[in-house]
């Protein structure tokens, strides 16, 4: 993005900022991950570090944040300090103030809002031997903090009457269920699902729906309809998400420890990316960068973790969509796979419980698969069939098996925090 022509902001003082703000970003990162480094007891250090330098070398912000420009570096620090923070109980407050300015500068992150919501309540506001005795002078400092906060942000729209057109542009339903390309969830693989239907639609007597079969396949942002499977609705997504966030938010009460609370972090981010309306495809940064922290707890988590960290990047390597780009993302991202996961799958300690046999053959099989995936997707095809033809096929073929990878990993995650 050193030239930027779509807003015909080209000038050299865009270009500084754009750099200016990425640098500065990468020093917040570092000052997060510096911070959590500092909370790790001396056993755990090697594992904390391995795990920082995968977060702070990470490919997914390097498309993001470099390239595709999008100041991450910068909030997923804030995000960091804020589940450093939560680590201990003299910092439980500052954690929920960084918490809530992270949330009036990107409200992304309300993905992860009932996790804080439920482990600050628990933890900082109420007794942790019984919780029908409430500390009020800790809800009251909690309460006043946040309040204060969102007040500074959101006060000058209420009082120049604008709440109305915030609302909208915060949450615009209208965009349709999918993304322009699908971001590797559920919800890719019931689109995929849809168009493999509609070929055996006359021979299974299936009704089709005309006006939509190009629906989800014409890369634009818009209403989402399928021509076979039933319609998708808002509230559905919202039902979905909140049930499954409230499935990991039940043993978070219960358990209101550290570990915990970011597994509860990572499964509220899984369950917002899997089954939310209009996810983009960088919001799985949401799951590994929490993930991250507690990928090395031992080897049943690792594997959990495998297959997230190639689907997760993978899935973004469609916004870096130039021939010039291709070695630089391709190149990086499978340095940074086999560099990291050879060094998570020697540092990361040997579990109590037994591995679950099945999630690491799930992972093996599925890395092994992606690779000529890749290749297909971003070389193949265009020497196949050029630029112009079937140019939504590669695409739906990398989201739909990045969904696979991501939701696998979840399953694999849902059966490792429910059975430590």
């Amino acid at each position: 993005m050193l030239v930027i022509g779509n807003l015909n902001y080209d000038s050299w003082q865009t270009v500084y900022f754009q750099r200016m703000t990425v640098i500065l970003a990468e020093f917040t990162l570092f000052f997060a991950l510096q911070c959590y480094l500092n909370t790790v007891p001396a056993a755990n250090k090697q594992i904390a570090q391995t795990a920082s330098l995968s977060i702070l070398l990470s490919p997914g912000l390097l498309i993001i944040d470099h390239i595709h420009f999008q100041y991450n570096g910068f909030l997923y620090g804030l995000l960091i300090l804020s589940i450093v923070l939560a680590r201990k109980q003299s910092t439980l407050l500052y954690s929920g103030i960084v918490f809530a300015i992270l949330l009036c500068l990107k409200h992304i992150y309300l993905y992860l809002s009932l996790a804080y919501f439920v482990y600050l309540l628990r933890a900082y506001c109420l007794e942790p031997k019984s919780v029908l005795r409430p500390r009020f002078g800790n809800a009251f400092k909690l309460g006043i903090s946040i309040l204060s906060i969102f007040g500074a942000a959101f006060g000058p729209f209420v009082y120049w009457g604008q709440s109305i057109q915030l609302k909208e542009r915060l949450f615009p339903f209208s965009r349709g269920l999918c993304h322009a390309y699908w971001a590797p969830n559920v919800w890719a693989m019931y689109a995929f699902m849809d168009r493999v239907l509609i070929p055996f639609a006359p021979r299974f007597g299936f009704e089709v729906d005309h006006g939509a079969l190009h629906s989800v396949t014409r890369g634009l942002v818009g209403d989402t309809s399928f021509a076979i499977l039933p319609q998708i609705s808002k509230e559905l997504t919202f039902a979905l998400t909140f049930f499954f966030q409230t499935v990991c938010l039940i043993k978070l009460w219960l358990q209101p420890e550290w570990d915990t609370f970011v597994g509860a972090v990572t499964l509220c981010g899984y369950a917002s990316f899997l089954f939310g309306w209009h996810v983009h495809e960088k919001a799985v940064l949401l799951i590994i960068i929490p993930f991250s922290l507690i990928a090395l707890k031992n080897r049943r988590y690792f594997s959990a973790f495998r297959p997230l960290a190639v689907a997760g990047h993978v899935s973004l390597f469609p916004l870096l969509f130039t021939a010039a780009e291709f070695p630089l993302k391709t190149v990086y991202t499978i340095f940074w796979l086999v560099l990291f996961l050879f060094a998570f799958d020697r540092v990361a300690p040997v579990p109590e419980r037994p591995r679950v046999f099945l999630l690491d053959r799930f992972s093996l099989l599925y890395i092994t698969v992606s690779i000529p995936l890749i290749l297909y997707c971003s070389l193949l095809h265009q020497l196949i069939f050029g630029w112009n033809r079937y140019e939504f096929v590669p695409l739906m073929f990398m989201s739909s098996y990045s969904a696979l990878g991501v939701v696998g990993s979840w399953l694999g995650f849902m059966v490792v925090y429910f059975t430590p």
